[in-house]
């Protein structure tokens, strides 16, 4: 099957990076990541878009990049670009869409859009033709759940995802709507059901690393966040998924490296995982 394969980007987000770095202290990773006054650090909003068979399929880290972009307060004010302003760089536009691979349903919001959703005025969700695929795992989870992570659901958008007639709950690690050519790894160390599809090029696959590996730093094994469930067993997962990528000569696909999109892996003589081959945008990769 031929397919283009093509980084687009969204807003950047920020979160605290002692919440983002778990038990790393601050004075090595303020050295990877420079903190604000606030504590916070910039993270990118990367999206993989991929054309195969006539379709354009987004695969999404988390769900609040779903949300459409709240209207302006003011005419004087630009809005930072986004999502839709990516795709429309590609000659896409938001009705273009035919399916969107969400690999879990976190939603990291902004203090903009937090205030509306509060007040009951949260955004529609994007794509309105396209169908909208998450693990049953994850969406049993999403729909219930756990008072330890139930913040990082935003209810409007669990129900606006229920009611739109175009949610396919996936039983299987591939998917009909996405075709040959795509594995879907589950990982419940960061969140239960996370999906982490792997997807055949030539010269070995792709893999986006959702939230199991965000950006190059958590190469590392050790490094874990506050945010993750199942510490060890996120580990165990990522030694696993990176050692397969290692043995197939694949690349890996970083949705919040705020400098890095695609990276190749190896592994050292301490057996450490090293990135090389270094992107800092897909610009596009060919089947």
């Amino acid at each position: 099957m031929y397919r283009k394969l093509f980084s687009v980007t969204g807003k950047a987000r920020k979160l605290d990076g002692g919440t983002l770095f778990g038990t790393t202290p601050r004075r090595i990773w303020s050295e990877w990541l420079s903190p604000d006054n606030d504590n916070q650090v910039e993270l990118a909003s990367r999206v993989l878009l991929v054309q195969q068979n006539g379709q354009n399929i987004l695969v999404m880290a988390g769900s609040d990049a779903l949300l459409a972009p709240l209207a302006p307060t003011c005419r004087c004010q630009r809005p930072a670009p986004g999502l839709l302003d990516s795709l429309a760089r590609l000659g896409l536009a938001e009705g273009d869409i035919h399916a969107v691979v969400l690999t879990h349903l976190h939603a990291m919001l902004t203090p903009e859009v937090r205030r509306a959703v509060n007040a009951g005025d949260a955004p529609r969700l994007l794509f309105p033709a396209a169908r909208y695929l998450v693990g049953r795992q994850h969406w049993v989870r999403a729909s219930h759940p756990h008072p330890r992570d139930r913040a990082l659901f935003v209810a409007p958008i669990i129900s606006q995802l229920q009611s739109s007639g175009r949610l396919q709950v996936l039983d299987e690690h591939a998917s009909e709507v996405l075709g040959e050519g795509w594995r879907l790894h589950v990982s419940d160390g960061y969140t239960p059901g996370q999906l982490l599809p792997e997807i055949e090029m030539p010269g070995g696959p792709l893999i986006f690393a959702g939230d199991l590996v965000p950006a190059m730093q958590w190469l590392a094994l050790d490094l874990t966040t506050a945010f993750d469930r199942n510490p060890e067993c996120l580990i165990d997962e990522k030694e696993h998924l990176l050692d397969h990528l290692v043995a197939s000569g694949g690349r890996l696909f970083l949705a919040r490296d705020p400098e890095v999109a695609l990276i190749k892996v190896c592994r050292n003589r301490q057996s450490r995982y090293q990135p090389y081959d270094h992107h800092a945008v897909l610009h596009r990769l060919d089947s």
